[in-house]
C-alpha cells in the first residue's frame, strides 16, 4: 500500500510589481490557510515519510509550514524543480519515481496539475483543488512506479474550517 497527499500551494500574492511568477510569496491568508490545514491534517495522518516541494517560493513557504506543523525536518524537505509546471505530467513522473522505502509522501506543487493528478489517480472527481487543498489517494501496490487508479480517501480545504 502506497499513500500519497497531494498539496496545492497556499494561496499567493500578486500585489508585487516586476518579480517572477517563481518568487511569488504567500499572502497573509495563505499563511494563515497553511498553519490551519497542516494542524488539521496533522491530527489525521500519520506523518508521511517524504515532503517534496515545487521551488516555487509559494510552494516551498506552504511546505515548510507542513513541516513544522508535522515536526519533519527542514534538511529533509526535497525541492523539485520539475514539479514547477502546471500540467500532471511532472506530477505523475515525480511520483513514479520515489523511492519505494517511502510508504507515504506529501507533495507541495500546483494546480492544474494537482487537479488533473487527483482526477485521473483518485475515484472522486474533484472539480478544483483550491489553494492548500489537500488530497489523499491510497494505492493498492509496493511499488510507486506502478500506480494506476487508487481510491481517494481524504479531502481537506480551508473553507471547511472557516
Amino acid at each position: 500500500m502506497k499513500i500519497l497527499y497531494i498539496v496545492r500551494h497556499a494561496k499567493s500574492s500578486w500585489e508585487y510589481e516586476g518579480i517572477k511568477d517563481i518568487d511569488r510569496p504567500l499572502k497573509k491568508r495563505g499563511i494563515n490557510d497553511a498553519y490551519l490545514i497542516s494542524s488539521v491534517l496533522q491530527k489525521k495522518i500519520a506523518t508521511p515519510d517524504a515532503f517534496i516541494a515545487s521551488c516555487a517560493n509559494r510552494a516551498l513557504h506552504t511546505a515548510m509550514i507542513f513541516c513544522y506543523a508535522f515536526n519533519f525536518p527542514l534538511a529533509n524537505l526535497r525541492i523539485s524543480k520539475s514539479l514547477y509546471s502546471f500540467s500532471d505530467g511532472y506530477l505523475i513522473k515525480t511520483v513514479k519515481a520515489l523511492d519505494d522505502g517511502f510508504d507515504s509522501a506529501i507533495i507541495f506543487s500546483h494546480d492544474h496539475g494537482i487537479s488533473d493528478f487527483v482526477n485521473k489517480f483518485g475515484n472522486l472527481i474533484v472539480d478544483n483543488v483550491p489553494t492548500c487543498g489537500v488530497v489523499g489517494i491510497k494505492f493498492d501496490t509496493n511499488h510507486w512506479k506502478d500506480i494506476k487508479s487508487g481510491k481517494t480517501f481524504l479531502t481537506e480545504f480551508p473553507k471547511n474550517y472557516k
